[in-house]
């Protein structure tokens, strides 16, 4: 029988917190505390910098306790810290400069990002993924919106990646995509309450502790915005560059341009944009309707000097797809819908990031 939280609980109590005094649950060290329907056991330590020695013998004690206690079938703990103040002595020295780095294995990286939520990003990235696939490019799909993951759905995955040492994360795979998402490590209902350096962490280790494998291009679906996730993503990872999604209407694009201006900041060259939701075409009549205004995002390429990259319709099809858990491109490869993101792919390989 799985373990109970509660049972849980009660084990990480028995495990001394000599730096802050007390047990690791009380002194608050303990985040994020999940136990699954297997007995999987996954939280966070969130620590003091200076004290991550001291730490990690405390993290070891915790996984030997857990191990050991029956109903539990996997341990896996994240440590992670913060602080509020610099050290005294910051102005005396000198970091050394560490920028973006390779993630072992994959050849590119492209983020596909909006402005703001609900106008199709993950739809867009799953698509897109699947037509790499489809062309023939070794592709891995990363899902960093870890507010909201959604490839678990999108891409028909289910169940819980393995962990054969406890360290290195196996990935699961469907339609020629290899994926990872925070989604597949939580109850569907579930409620990720993160703080940014628990973000920052599961972010690193998506990126630095899954065996990929040898990629082409791995896509990172962004969450809305311009937030912790992205300028992780951006200062830890090389990343070739990113796609902008946005609807026709203005208030779209007024989200739009910050993140292309994020991006900007972020020294990330813009690959392309995509308007997604362009036009509408009655099933019944065939009267074509721009119901959110139509040529808002081309105009907005146009100025940026960057290539629009589709005009993705609104189309019932490809949300039933989605939803379905077989993106249109792959349950309908030959469909008109399916052709504006073969546009998109075919595109980034002649572009050389994919």
């Amino acid at each position: 029988m799985p373990a109970s939280r509660e049972a849980v609980q009660a084990v990480l109590k028995s495990v001394a917190d000599p730096v802050a005094g007390g047990d690791i649950m009380s002194s608050g060290v303990v985040r994020a505390l999940n136990v699954d329907e297997a007995g999987a056991v996954r939280f966070v330590m969130e620590i003091p910098p200076s004290q991550s020695a001291a730490y990690t013998k405390i993290k070891e004690q915790a996984e030997s306790a857990l191990k050991a206690t029956e109903g539990v079938s996997a341990v896996s703990i994240v440590l992670t810290g913060h602080t509020d103040k610099a050290p005294p002595d910051l102005k005396m020295r000198k970091a050394e400069p560490q920028g973006p780095q390779r993630v072992p294995g994959v050849n590119h990286i492209i983020a596909i990002a909006s402005g703001k939520g609900g106008v199709g990003k993950s739809t867009v990235s799953s698509n897109i993924a699947c037509a790499l696939a489809q062309q023939g490019r070794r592709v891995g799909l990363l899902d960093a919106d870890v507010y909201g993951p959604s490839q678990p759905r999108m891409l028909g995955v289910s169940g819980r990646p393995a962990s054969p040492d406890g360290k290195t994360i196996l990935p699961l795979r469907n339609h020629g995509v290899t994926m990872m998402s925070i989604g597949l490590m939580t109850n569907e209902d579930q409620a990720v309450v993160w703080r940014g350096p628990m973000l920052m962490g599961a972010l690193q280790q998506m990126l630095m502790q899954v065996q990929w494998g040898a990629l082409d291009v791995l896509i990172v679906d962004l969450p809305p915005g311009t937030g912790d996730v992205q300028m992780t993503l951006s200062q830890k990872a090389h990343v070739d560059g990113a796609i902008v999604v946005s609807t026709p209407q203005d208030v779209a694009l007024l989200d739009a341009r910050k993140g292309i201006d994020m991006f900007k900041q972020l020294h990330v060259p813009i690959l392309g944009m995509v308007e997604n939701m362009s036009t509408h075409v009655c099933s019944n009549c065939g009267h074509e309707e721009h119901v959110f205004g139509h040529g808002g995002v081309a105009a907005e390429a146009a100025k940026l000097g960057v290539p629009l990259l589709a005009e993705v319709p609104l189309d019932l099809q490809i949300r039933l797809a989605s939803d379905g858990g077989a993106p249109i491109v792959v349950s309908q490869p030959d469909s008109a819908q399916a052709q504006a993101f073969h546009a998109i792919a075919a595109a980034l390989v002649a572009q050389g990031v994919a």
